[in-house]
């Protein structure tokens, strides 16, 4: 299991006229989890895209436990639980200090720059089985 913690701080505009943060305002931190997670480990998104990947999300869920509002501090938790070979899923926690505010997860494909299915790149799926071989 791979796991990256990254810090967000609400911004005004992520709020809708209630002072709420807007539901659609978690999927990009969802992102900013995902790339935290993946340059952590040694993989950089920019890199896929400069070698023709890209990971566009197949799948999307979300559950509103508790709102966070402007100005928050935020925690983004990414859990990668498996060793990724064509798919990842990865999983995600927003937390408010200890309390649980959202979970949710992605499923992502790698696809060419055509959009077509492909194998992720051999220092990838390298990448990602020494760190979860080192694991146990």
């Amino acid at each position: 299991m791979l796991q990256s913690r990254v810090q967000i701080q609400v911004r005004y505009a992520e709020t809708d006229m209630m002072g709420i943060v807007y539901h659609g305002s978690y999927l990009p931190w969802f992102e900013v989890g995902r790339t935290t997670l993946l340059k952590e480990n040694g993989v950089s998104y920019r890199q896929l895209e400069n070698d023709g990947y890209h990971l566009p999300v197949l799948e999307v869920g979300m559950k509103y436990l508790r709102p966070a509002v402007y100005d928050d501090t935020l925690q983004v938790v990414t859990t990668l639980k498996e060793c990724p070979a064509l798919r990842i899923h990865l999983d995600y926690e927003i937390y408010r200090g200890d309390e649980l505010l959202v979970t949710g997860f992605t499923k992502h494909a790698f696809v060419n720059p055509a959009g077509h299915p492909v194998r992720p790149p051999a220092y990838f799926v390298q990448r990602m089985k020494s760190l979860f071989a080192a694991q146990g």
